[in-house]
């Protein structure tokens, strides 16, 4: 499913279900423990790296559940740890008008890997990953991954075609905004909006060229929406524009 419409709902399963327990106490402290500033006015952290997993994700004693999931291991980093509270997004002095209007607006909609670089925040295919694995680590629905389904191959064939008149070996250098953002606006007319809201035991995985987001939150729910993400690395950009 991942490879024909860019996402899958995993679960619920017991392992994913283990795991997620064993990492939350982890999680909290590292959030407290991180002084990291939260950011779009206190409600969310963006907590890269925060979780200290072990390079093959077990955490707490707690082998990660790679038995649930349809992917082959690969060395992980520490987690990302993904929280957001109540009233996201707010207005911050980080965030242009511009910007924060796209969040409300648009759920921040992007790609991972794809950052913006220099003075002039060009953007340029920094970090290539195999794929983007979430797993929930509290059962609060609210403020759910957006993602838009069938957006990797409008973004891939759009990427490809921008990197194609220069050299392999050069890619993670190539001015790439025009592409991105021209293809990222078609994604928006022609591809279908749709919220994976996160429930305890179950894993999001997305294409890593899906473009995705975050949705404002709604509704009464309380407590911190936390969720761990996972996007192992590969070895250069002319792997990940490649589509399986």
């Amino acid at each position: 499913m991942v490879a024909s419409r860019g996402w899958e709902k995993i679960g619920p399963h017991p392992a994913i279900q283990a795991w997620a327990a064993a990492a939350l106490p982890v999680a909290q402290r590292a959030i407290v423990a991180s002084g990291t500033p939260w950011r779009c006015g206190g409600t969310w952290f963006v907590g890269v790296d925060a979780l200290p997993n072990l390079e093959d994700g077990e955490v707490a004693a707690v082998a990660f559940p790679w038995c649930a999931l349809p992917l082959t291991p690969l060395p992980l980093h520490r987690g990302q740890l993904s929280v957001i509270r109540p009233g996201y997004p707010q207005p911050s002095a980080e965030e242009t008008a511009a910007a924060f209007a796209f969040r409300q607006q648009r759920d921040a909609a992007h790609l991972d890997g794809v950052l913006p670089v220099g003075p002039d925040r060009r953007r340029m295919i920094r970090e290539p990953h195999a794929w983007v694995l979430g797993l929930p680590l509290t059962d609060i629905p609210a403020a759910p991954l957006v993602v838009w389904e069938g957006s990797h191959r409008i973004m891939a064939a759009a990427l490809r075609e921008a990197l194609a008149p220069y050299p392999p070996q050069s890619w993670a250098e190539v001015d790439i905004t025009v592409a991105y953002q021209s293809a990222r606006s078609q994604v928006f007319k022609t591809c279908r909006r749709v919220e994976l809201p996160a429930r305890l035991g179950e894993a999001t995985l997305l294409h890593r060229m899906t473009l995705h987001g975050v949705a404002p939150w709604e509704g009464a729910a309380q407590g911190d929406r936390i969720i761990a993400y996972f996007r192992p690395q590969l070895s250069c950009v002319e792997d990940w524009i490649v589509l399986p």
